[in-house]
This record gives structure tokens, sequence and C-alpha cells, in this order.
């Protein structure tokens, strides 16, 4: 038995569906996902295009679990509940969710958009376990990205870096989850921050945000630029968001601090060198592999925006129509306006489609 919202709901509904194989979007027609036991059928508001969407369009990210050939992206969803499983307790239809995009299982956590059909499409299925509430005066489209775009840079920080109050903090790639590691760095207290990324755009958006100072890494006077900023400390925790080899390289090769630790958020697919193994030793450097985040850190970040302690408003930098996303994955790709966030939005025609 399954209720149902006093809107009608088709059996049909419109969704991108990436084809693995030949690694195309195409926009289509699909059945409205059928309610199972312990679920619950969110009507789309708003949905993230994230770098990771890039990288599985482009092949980097193999879902290993879809046995249809094609799947429907988008891991970081807003919306609205529009039907329940019998079986679901604490939730009414109308509901503002957002989806958390991980599912624990006894193989390994399920992926929304990777594992299983994700949100670029008008309704998204969902286990109830995985829906948080969010409040009326949080913005379906900031709403959606807290689950990765935030949060994933949240238990980078706090779980996996453990980053203490007054410790110098490094930040390479100010992208969508970078700009919001230094918003979050300051929330905790890391002191001084440098953000580093080879766009001035980047840099200044850094600076805007709170960073302490931003720095070209392919400058050849970049370390020196980076003693002036730490004051000669250097950084306690160097965090990659970039996930290129450059990258890695710069940071495990002068950048640290004695017991200085990196963190890997980005993911390049390519093998980590460590050039001077005695140093590294000999300094006691450490190397720490991140990925996604924790059931309690998306509740968390709600509460800190409804609380006015982070302000979201500037990450949502352009929302288009469903039909775009091909478009929007080409943008985020070639970094064209330097985006942080992109939107995808079911309900939106192609003619309204909005820049902020």
């Amino acid at each position: 038995m399954v209720s149902s919202a006093a809107y009608e709901i088709g059996d049909s509904m419109r969704a991108v569906r990436l084809d693995v194989e030949t690694r195309t979007l195409v926009p289509k027609s699909v059945p409205v996902p059928t309610v199972r036991s312990g679920e619950v059928l969110v009507r789309v508001e708003a949905a993230g295009v994230c770098l990771s969407d890039v990288h599985i369009a482009q092949g980097l990210i193999k879902p290993r679990r879809i046995v249809t050939g094609e799947l429907t992206l988008g891991h970081e969803v807003a919306g609205v509940v529009a039907r329940i499983a019998s079986d679901v307790k604490g939730w009414s239809l109308g509901d503002r969710v957002a989806l958390q995009p991980l599912i624990p299982r006894p193989d390994g956590a399920h992926t929304l958009g990777v594992d299983y059909d994700g949100g670029w499409a008008e309704y998204v299925v969902t286990p109830s376990s995985t829906l948080v509430s969010i409040p009326d005066d949080l913005g379906f489209e900031e709403a959606a990205i807290i689950p990765d775009a935030v949060s994933t840079p949240w238990s980078a920080i706090r779980t996996t870096g453990r980053v203490r109050a007054g410790e110098s903090a490094g930040v390479w790639g100010v992208g969508g989850l970078g700009a919001h590691a230094v918003q979050l760095l300051r929330l905790v207290g890391a002191a001084p921050i440098v953000a580093v990324d080879p766009l001035l755009a980047a840099r200044e958006r850094a600076l805007a945000l709170g960073a302490d100072a931003a720095l070209d890494p392919i400058s050849p006077d970049f370390h020196e630029y980076l003693v002036e900023a730490t004051r000669g400390r250097m950084l306690d925790i160097a965090l990659d968001f970039a996930g290129t080899p450059a990258a890695q390289e710069q940071v495990l090769n002068g950048s640290l601090a004695r017991r200085g630790r990196v963190v890997l958020v980005g993911l390049s697919g390519q093998p980590i060198t460590i050039a001077n193994s005695v140093d590294f030793s000999v300094f006691q450097h450490s190397i720490r592999g991140h990925f996604g985040q924790d059931y309690a850190d998306v509740p968390e970040l709600i509460d800190l925006v409804s609380w006015g302690r982070l302000d979201l408003s500037g990450s949502i930098s352009a929302v288009l129509p469903l039909e775009d996303a091909a478009e929007a994955i080409r943008r985020l790709d070639e970094k064209i306006d330097n985006p942080i966030r992109l939107i995808l939005r079911p309900t939106l025609a192609q003619s309204d489609a909005a820049t902020t």
C-alpha cells in the first residue's frame, strides 16, 4: 500500500539518462519509479551537478552495480515527498527533504546516481532512511548541494583531517568542494587558510570567502609565497580537492609542516609519488584518503545554515532546466565562468534558465 500526494503523478516522467558505454546523456521519458517497502518517492525540485558526475560521464568513475547499461545521474537532490510506502513512519506527503547520497549495505555503500538511479529526473525513489528534513526558509537549490558539495569537505575537515582551531590549512582547488572548504575551515578556526588555484577568479573567490591568502600553484615563487603566507609555519593540513598529480606533488613536496597531513579528496586515478621518502618519514608526514560523508554531517550542516553560521547563498552559480544536463557537464568540465555549483531544476523551462 502506497500513499500518494494530492497532485496527480502520471505513469511516466522526464529523466536524463547516461549510456554508460557510449558516455552520452539523453533526455528521455521513462516510467515513474515504483515505491517498495521502506521507500518513498520524492518529487525533485533541485539537483546539483558535481565534478563526480563529470567523471562518471567521462568514464573515470565506472558504475559497478547497474544492470541496464543506463543510469540517471544526480546525487545532490532536494525535493518534496510525493509517495510513501505503507510501512514508512515519520514522514508525510509534501515534506521538504534533502537526500543522503549513500546507503550503507553489507557489500559497501551504494551511492545515489552512481549505483542506482539518481535525481536528474522529475522523481527519484529512495529508502526513507536517506531523507533529511529541510526548513521552509532553506531554498531547494542550497539544500540540494549540502549532501556532498558541503558535507564532503566538512567530513574531510572534521572526521578525516581532524582539523583543530589554530592549525594552518591549505586548500588545493577552489571549485565546488574547495570553495566550501575555505568557509568551513574558517568556521572551525583554522588559521591561516591558504587557497591554491591556477585560476585568478577562483583565488579572488577564495579570499572573498575567508581565505587569508590565495596562491597560484604555477608561480615559480610559490614556495616562497607559502612560507610568507604561513609566517614560516607551513601547513599542518593540506586538503587536495583538485585531484591532479601536479597538485598532489606540490602538496607532498615542501608544503607541509612537521607532522603535517594530507587529505586526498579529489580523484585523479593516477599514482601518487613521494619524491623524497626520507623527508616524508623524518618529518612524520601522512596521507589520508577521503570519500563522501557521515550521515550526521548533513543535518548538522542544515542546522548551521539555518542558524546563520554558514552562508551558501553565493554557491549557486546557475540554475538550468533538466534537459540542459549535458551543457551543465560541459560548463563544469571546462570551468566556464568558474562555477561553484550548477543546479538542474526539472520544473524550470529552458527559456527561464537563471544565473546568479
